[in-house]
């Protein structure tokens, strides 16, 4: 669109934390603050939202269990919490990392720059006296932070006595978290007027959002299957998107199972929740990249609305009328803003929100369309934005893949508990027996059946019997590989039970290794193997 450019070096960052800081300054801050973004949709970004850690933030109805689940990932109590079966949480917590175990009031709080809760002064007093840091010294908290919510409540009457707005709050957290996750109770799958509200008011950041299923453990199995079904139907008819939302079963606290039918599920889906939260800090750059990206979206729409209506304006006489006429009108400014400048109709912001806050404002005092804000921008995108995403890459690349350490999270890493030991190939890892000796002498019978010459039978000869087991010739090859161990094209009777074996272990839904374990190799061959 725009022709003339200014040809400059592009500006080096340390890393891009300081770059996505200096863009925003630089180019993006300008444009939302010549049409009024901050009044709109967001207030400015501070420095703090720049580096603050990655933040995961807990939505759920009362005694769904968002204080436990933080205090189980933690394993240990932090300042402030309370727990029991009535509303407890009656605050927003940011659970934070400090050397000393203390808390930090709400008014104090967001007068604090190096917290990235300074905007949230713009809720007033009936918010701040609801809101406070915990900090303490964690392990897990030296990657994350968490945010704990006040339990979502079903009267009409507690909603109006909240003293601010709640869904807002939650909008404005929801913006700057890494992930957000909703919680719910087996026994409570009712979504009430206000948790429907806070959910629509959380649409535009379905990528952060994942949902638990809490409490599995108090219902049968077949209950569990019926739960399921009616929470994924909710959900459906709140969430409209054709996607089906990630919902993580288990019970997430530190006490025996009370139904243990579905032990296996719960491990493998807790796992699965672990590893989404502990990929959390490897991506958080990503994520805050992301973010600028979809906000200098919105603002360069802004800033085409702003201006638009600006330009209808009269100069003189019936000034009032015709800002009446432009807000009943927006619909159609969209359409041809969407047509002249080729603009998606998702970057558009919600027109009912959008018509409610243009009442309020004075048009004659919006900005006329200033293409070097636009242009500045438009380089940023272009430009900027893909060296940065050069360095994200970078800076992934260096950090290890689970940072978040400590707590639950360390329960799972390894030993005897962790996530599929003793299953799968991983069976027998610590038995002083080979483990396909178990089944070695029907595998035997088989494998005399095949004629061997010199003790081995060929790979056509095993292969007649390895399509038996219905594997697709992908998988059959990666376990030839894995039992081929002195990779002469045959198979002799202890590599053939171990392909044999290795076709059981894929049978039973576990994954094959990328390399054969020391505990597969077959006796007479551990030598060789481990020179080679």
């Amino acid at each position: 669109m725009f022709r003339k450019t200014l040809k400059k070096d592009p500006e080096l960052f340390q890393n891009v934390s300081e770059g996505l800081r200096k863009l925003y300054r630089t180019k993006l801050f300008p444009l939302e603050d010549a049409y009024r973004f901050h009044d709109f949709h967001s207030p400015a970004l501070e420095d703090a939202d720049f580096d603050n850690k990655p933040m995961v933030l807990l939505v759920g109805q009362y005694s769904t269990g968002k204080t436990t689940f933080i205090r189980h990932l933690m394993e240990q109590d932090f300042p402030g919490m309370r727990i029991g079966p009535e509303p407890t949480t009656d605050s927003f917590i940011a659970v934070m990392h400090g050397e000393q175990d203390g808390v930090i009031p709400g008014n104090a709080l967001v007068v604090d720059p190096k917290k990235p809760f300074r905007k949230l002064n713009a809720f007033g007093n009936a918010f701040l006296n609801r809101f406070m840091c915990a900090q303490m010294p964690n392990p897990v908290l030296e990657s994350i932070s968490i945010i704990d919510t006040p339990g979502i409540l079903s009267g009409e009457k507690q909603r109006i006595s909240r003293g601010y707005d709640f869904a807002a709050v939650l909008e404005w957290f929801a913006e700057r978290v890494d992930r957000i996750i909703l919680l719910f109770d087996a026994h409570k799958l009712d979504i009430s007027d206000e948790f429907s509200e806070v959910i629509r008011a959380l649409k535009n950041h379905e990528d952060k959002m994942r949902v638990v299923l809490n409490k599995a453990d108090q219902i049968s199995t077949q209950q569990l299957m019926r739960v399921y079904g009616a929470l994924m139907w909710s959900l459906g008819k709140i969430i409209n998107t054709p996607e089906v939302v990630r919902v993580y079963i288990g019970s997430f606290w530190a006490q025996p199972l009370l139904v243990p039918d579905n032990r296996k599920l719960f491990e493998a889906e807790e796992q699965d929740l672990f590893l989404d939260i502990q990929s959390l800090p490897r991506n958080a750059a990503l994520r805050k990249l992301n973010d600028l990206i979809k906000r200098a979206r919105l603002a360069k729409v802004q800033a085409y609305i702003i201006s638009s209506l600006k330009k209808e304006m009269p100069s003189m006489f019936g000034k009032e009328s015709k800002k009446k006429e432009l807000i009943g009108n927006l619909g159609e400014i969209y359409i041809k803003i969407e047509k002249e400048h080729q603009i998606s109709p998702g970057d558009f912001p919600k027109l009912e929100k959008m018509q409610e806050l243009l009442n309020g404002q004075d048009f004659t005092k919006f900005a006329s369309l200033k293409p070097k804000l636009l242009e500045a921008v438009e380089d940023m995108l272009a430009n900027d934005i893909a060296r940065l995403m050069a360095m994200v890459r970078q800076e992934e690349s260096a950090m290890p893949s689970q940072t978040v350490k400590g707590g639950a999270f360390e329960g799972t890493m390894s030993g005897p508990f962790g996530h599929g030991y003793g299953e799968g190939a991983s069976e027998g890892i610590d038995e002083l027996e080979w483990v396909v000796g178990r089944d070695k002498p029907s595998y035997d019978e088989i494998f005399y059946t095949l004629s061997p010459i010199n003790g081995k039978v060929s790979g056509a000869a095993a292969k007649k019997e390895m399509l038996k087991s219905k594997l697709p010739n992908t998988v059959l090859g990666k376990i030839w590989k894995l039992a081929d161990v002195d990779k002469d094209g045959y198979l002799d009777d202890e590599e053939f039970a171990l392909a044999n074996h290795l076709i059981k272990v894929k049978l039973e839904g576990h994954e094959l290794p990328a390399a054969l374990p020391e505990h597969l190799v077959p006796p007479s061959k551990r030598g060789t193997a481990l020179e080679a």
